[in-house]
């Protein structure tokens, strides 16, 4: 089998970023930040339900601490349209670490697994309320007759990144410079219902997206 250049250069840089943490030998710099878990239940018009995430797949994750949230609108107005009546998933996974093998498993390697084909990638842009723009990935993804419309990205640092090969090359390089490997996963995903245009799921999403950027500083540090 032929192996992608995008996988050599993540698996290289894997590589490299286990290397030189191994032969650093000191301890990483773990700024403090609350925890996930505190991440209000409440966004716009939209009440959280928590998902207990199974205990395989969460050994299937490694150490790090994680969010696994829906989120539905509040009440049953009869204003709500149909686009404000369907559910958002929040998916946050923070590593305080990524020594000793523990790092992020992208999207990319873990939906295909629960039998999720991705049918379109490119990229999109949030908002946050002072004006400042970032970058996320946007993927369409399908099971059977199941479509969803998928927000993703990573935060190293403060910076908000798309790639996959980026964050991990932006790893390396602050835990050489700060001493820091710490760095998360978020990922936001809602259904496409049947009939709705896929325009509409995607403005759900990134409003929801938009709403949480500006809350993340405090549960995964700059």
């Amino acid at each position: 089998m032929m192996l992608s250049p995008r996988f050599l250069a993540v698996a290289v840089l894997m590589g490299a970023t286990a290397f030189l943490l191994h032969a650093r030998g000191d301890v990483d710099r773990v700024p403090p930040s609350r925890p996930l878990s505190e991440l209000p239940e409440t966004i716009g018009s939209r009440s959280a339900i928590d998902i207990a995430i199974e205990p395989r797949v969460l050994e299937l994750l490694g150490g790090g601490t994680f969010l696994n949230r829906v989120y539905t609108l509040q009440g049953t107005g009869a204003a709500a349209g149909t686009s404000d009546r369907t559910p958002i998933g929040l998916f946050i996974g923070y590593f305080p670490t990524q020594r000793s093998g523990q790092s992020i498993h992208s999207p990319q390697n873990c939906l295909p697994g629960a039998g999720w084909v991705f049918e379109s990638s490119g990229v999109t842009d949030l908002t946050d309320p002072t004006g400042k723009r970032y970058t996320v990935g946007e993927y369409l993804i399908s099971n059977g007759g199941a479509t969803q419309e998928v927000l993703y990205w990573y935060r190293v640092h403060g910076r908000s990144i798309a790639s996959d090969y980026k964050a991990k090359a932006y790893t390396l390089a602050d835990s050489i410079r700060y001493s820091r490997t710490d760095a998360a996963l978020v990922r936001v995903i809602t259904p496409i219902e049947p009939g709705e245009d896929r325009t509409e799921a995607h403005r759900r999403a990134v409003d929801f997206a938009n709403r949480i950027v500006p809350l993340l500083p405090a549960y995964i540090p700059d």
